[in-house]
């Protein structure tokens, strides 16, 4: 019912007059990064020039959104363009099992729900796609999709600096205790590091397409910074009016509400710095007009728990949770001569959709039995228009962040939540509350009812698992 059958019209290098040479690709992938963390997108504390730079020769998309409010089920759906709930990958992966029901310790009213801990080999991912059409591929940085014979080497990727199994790293600075990582010059940047190994890349394989994708570790904890960053931006934050921390509640966690955290704020920076010598060096070797880059999160910026050292606001909530917050990340995409310079999009689109616009780029089909969620972007690139179509998460799980099991679906104006604990729903017009302040679900019991019947359908189909109850629950 909600898969969908795709093949692809021809819109390829040609589509941008560029180059009858098959078109680049590259990804950035920032872990947790906030909707409003990038100056372009909001931002007046954190200084990303770089990216700005991207944005303002490209397109923005102010209602993206990553397939899950954490990160390894959102990675899974880049890789495959489907939803997580597919591939069985719906929480973080914990190599210890943790988070798995049989392990459960905490005293919660649901019991979380099985889960994949690793990408299934017989997943045909998008580099997989693109290396049997040609493509050179590469990977570096945070993969968190499996470990040893799921690495991104068993996926598709020709090369893989610094992926493994582990959803962060140990630390941001050489040595990395990286197993896929030589450690460089002690005190090495691991973001820079990953960028010079990117552009080496991409030198040696200029004369051929490729395609690269670059998921940063940064800026998930821990939160570590260079001295001089940190204490740039100690300075800036002594001289704002709001040089605290500004606090309130996201029911039973403390949710930061400004940006100010210097750390945090080096860690965006020397991100932003990484990204400019990828771009720089497309610019070097001539290739930027005939290469897409798309620029994206896995997930909210970390606003509860584990140190929320940045804020989403106007969003409410963050990290693992199905809130705004949780789900919406900074997006640009920019392809020479299909897109229009600094043009914005408001169009809702999902993390499952780059692998089908990565394929309709490189004048690729999928396999027709092949099921595929997300939706080319092309059309929208072009500033066209695409069919509306409903989008859907589902977090049975417990989040480290305080949210809690959870489903929802937007569709148009409208976002519904429903609450796996109790069934109860809220639903809130995302064009007049972006903030979901007002809960309309008895107001529009017509809008309620149709979207969440609609939800249901759709759990029924990607046969999503549910928490069930917890027997060891103490009230």
């Amino acid at each position: 019912m909600w898969a969908i059958a795709w093949t692809v019209a021809v819109f390829g290098a040609s589509a941008s007059g560029a180059s009858e040479r098959p078109l680049n690709i590259v990804m950035f992938l920032v872990d947790d990064l906030g909707a409003t963390d990038l100056g372009s997108f909001g931002s007046t504390f954190y200084e990303t020039p770089h990216i700005d730079r991207l944005a303002a020769s490209g397109m923005r998309f102010t209602a993206a959104y990553a397939a899950c409010p954490v990160c390894s089920p959102t990675r899974a759906s880049i890789m495959t363009g489907r939803y997580p709930q597919r591939t069985g990958i719906t929480d973080y992966i914990n190599s210890g099992g943790g988070n798995q029901p049989q392990m459960w310790d905490r005293n919660t009213r649901l019991l979380p729900a099985q889960y994949a801990d690793r990408l299934a080999l017989e997943e045909r991912t998008i580099a997989e796609q693109l290396r049997d059409a040609g493509y050179a591929t590469f990977f570096a940085g945070k993969w968190h999709l499996g470990g040893k014979g799921f690495l991104p080497t068993d996926q598709g990727f020709d090369i893989n600096k610094g992926g493994f199994n582990a959803g962060s790293p140990r630390s941001y600075f050489s040595p990395y205790q990286n197993p896929y990582l030589k450690d460089g010059p002690r005190g090495e940047d691991l973001s820079q590091r990953l960028a010079d190994e990117t552009c080496r890349f991409i030198a040696t394989n200029a004369d051929r397409p490729f395609f690269v994708y670059l998921p940063f570790y940064a800026v998930h904890i821990p939160l570590q910074g260079r001295p001089d960053l940190i204490e740039k931006y100690e300075a800036k934050a002594a001289g704002l009016r709001n040089s605290k921390a500004a606090w309130g509640r996201e029911r039973d966690s403390g949710v930061r509400l400004n940006q100010n955290h210097p750390v945090y704020a080096a860690m965006v920076e020397s991100m932003d710095t990484a990204v400019g010598k990828v771009l720089e060096k497309l610019d070097e070797l001539g290739l930027t007009e005939n290469t897409l880059v798309v620029f994206t999160a896995d997930n909210g910026g970390l606003s509860t728990e584990e140190g929320s050292p940045t804020a989403n606001m106007p969003l409410r909530a963050g990290k693992g949770w199905l809130y705004e917050g949780g789900i919406r990340v900074p997006t640009i995409i920019r392809w020479p001569g299909v897109t229009a310079r600094g043009s914005r999009c408001a169009e809702p689109i999902i993390s499952n959709d780059y692998y089908p616009t990565f394929l309709a780029a490189a004048n690729q089909t999928s396999a027709p039995d092949e099921p595929i969620d997300g939706l080319s972007l092309v059309p929208l690139l072009r500033g066209e228009s695409i069919d509306d179509r409903p989008l859907f998460w589902h977090y049975p799980h417990y989040g480290n962040q305080g949210g809690r099991p959870g489903s929802a679906i937007r569709d148009g104006r409208w976002k519904l939540i429903q609450w796996h604990e109790d069934d109860a729903v809220e639903l809130y017009d995302l064009a007049a509350d972006p903030g979901e302040m007002q809960n309309l679900a008895e107001r529009h019991p017509d809008v309620t009812e149709r979207l969440r019947a609609s939800l249901a359908a759709w759990r029924r189909d990607v046969r999503a698992k549910s928490p069930t109850p917890n027997p060891h629950y103490k009230p």
